[in-house]
């Protein structure tokens, strides 16, 4: 990661918008990868696969609507990780398995690393340990080198 954070991508529930395949495929625009995602999030049109962070004026469908973020905002948090509270009923109900897993996982993590540091490990552990190419939350398989990959 070259510079400084990038506040819009610091999502408060610790899902890291910057490994996330709906604001990768935007960012890129890429139409193909924007077309695989629709079955996934039960979308009828590519123009929906949009975002620019959970903290930015353009969020996805889903995360505009997201009970955790409207919760740390309205205790005045950054995120999670700043909350006594935490993991709350929000984190334990929440309905995609592999996001609550992650929120599990880097929640501890920000808080011991501060943003800074977790944003690095974020963005260095969706990388394929084969070839290196960058991957995104979730993914399978290394687009590059084919290698299979479980890095959730």
């Amino acid at each position: 990661m070259a510079g400084e954070v990038e506040r819009e991508l610091l999502s408060p529930c610790g899902l890291y918008c910057g490994v996330c395949a709906v604001y990768i495929a935007h960012r890129d625009g890429n139409e193909k990868f924007k077309e695989r995602l629709l079955g996934v999030y039960g979308l009828t049109s590519t123009e929906e696969v949009r975002c620019r962070g959970c903290l930015s004026g353009e969020r996805f469908l889903y995360c505009e609507v997201c009970p955790i973020r409207d919760c740390c905002l309205r205790k005045g948090y950054q995120g999670c990780h700043q909350c006594d509270e935490w993991p709350c009923e929000l984190v334990e109900g929440f309905p995609l398995p592999v996001g609550k897993k992650v929120m599990l996982r880097a929640i501890p993590a920000w808080r011991e690393l501060g943003t800074e540091a977790w944003v690095r490990s974020e963005e260095e552990r969706y990388r394929c340990p084969e070839c290196g190419y960058r991957l995104f939350r979730g993914a399978k398989r290394c687009r590059s080198c084919g290698v299979e990959v479980d890095l959730d």
